[in-house]
């Protein structure tokens, strides 16, 4: 990790190195947190986080689903990143908010426990490689179920629901794969272990509904959008696994991920085994969205000050 200079921690900014928690911290023990992952794009109106507004609601959204009422507001939230962002310097940047339940309370009641928020902001590139998002990447559909909502809450971005991606991301990884594909619990593909899934078939693209244990994804919407803007027809259904290995194309989405595609799952060539027509139609339209250069989605940018953008 590039580490940056400061990260804000329940309303100051304080140097990188000191930003600490103790060692009895609930969420540390328990999971009992939620976050968020945001990016800001050197665009062609400066600096600028994608879809900041819609990060930050969903933060607050998934902090009420766990009883976790956020001790800020949202523009202040919105305001400290903004400035966070500045005052590192940086142009590009992958962003972390998380709220989390603090020292003071141990056991599985929490409700004792305060509830601290910080963000950080540093440089990372594509989750899954420059590479993967040029020529596609290689996934297994892993032994791991997707968490169901009978048990957790799939719409919240929670801290210890991720064991469940950790799981199947490291079974991917020693198996010879980039990325791993969970099921829902009915044997439906699901997601990816931080990225939505889409499928092509006959110029149609296919994703899986909200309702089948995804995470609402902020890409996910900008995506669909796009996709419909271009003229593509998207289907919003439950997809069999064969539906995978049948496609003629298919691609991931998510705020560390981008737009990556699949050139191969579980072994089996998708389509020509390299990146199809549709994907990097939409990939295109997705990146210039992402760095200011279509006026159509300018409106998802949210700029960061001029003026600040260097450490004082």
């Amino acid at each position: 990790m590039k580490q940056a200079d400061l990260i804000w921690m329940n309303g100051e900014l304080i140097p990188w190195e000191d930003a600490k928690v103790h060692v009895l911290t609930h969420g540390l023990h328990y999971g009992t947190g939620v976050f968020e992952g945001v990016r800001c794009y050197d665009t062609q109106l400066g600096p600028a986080v994608f879809r900041h507004q819609d990060h930050i609601e969903r933060l607050f959204r998934s902090a009420h689903l766990y009883y976790m009422p956020v001790p800020f507001e949202r523009e202040t939230i919105r305001q400290a990143t903004l400035e966070l962002v500045a005052r590192n310097g940086l142009r590009a940047c992958y962003i972390r908010p998380i709220v989390y339940r603090g020292y003071g309370q141990m056991g599985l009641n929490p409700l004792e426990a305060p509830i601290e928020v910080s963000i950080a902001a540093w440089e990372w590139g594509a989750y899954l490689g420059e590479a993967g998002k040029r020529d596609g990447i290689r996934a297994k559909v892993s032994s791991w179920r997707r968490i169901s909502p009978d048990s957790l809450i799939p719409a919240s971005k929670a801290s210890g629901q991720y064991l469940n991606s950790v799981l199947a991301k490291i079974e991917s990884q020693k198996s010879g794969y980039e990325e791993a594909i969970l099921l829902d619990e009915h044997g439906n593909v699901c997601e990816g272990t931080g990225e939505n899934i889409y499928i092509v078939r006959d110029g149609e693209i296919l994703t899986p509904p909200t309702n089948a244990s995804i995470l609402d994804g902020i890409s996910r919407r900008s995506v669909i959008r796009i996709a419909r803007d271009l003229g593509y027809r998207v289907i919003e259904r439950n997809l069999a696994r064969s539906e995978l290995y049948l496609a003629d194309e298919v691609f991931l989405t998510g705020t560390a991920a981008e737009l990556t595609p699949v050139r191969e799952i579980d072994d089996h060539p998708i389509g020509a085994g390299e990146p199809g027509p549709v994907t990097r139609h939409v990939q295109q339209v997705f990146d210039d969205a992402l760095h200011g250069r279509d006026e159509r989605y300018h409106a998802w940018l949210d700029p960061v000050p001029v003026g600040a953008s260097a450490p004082s």
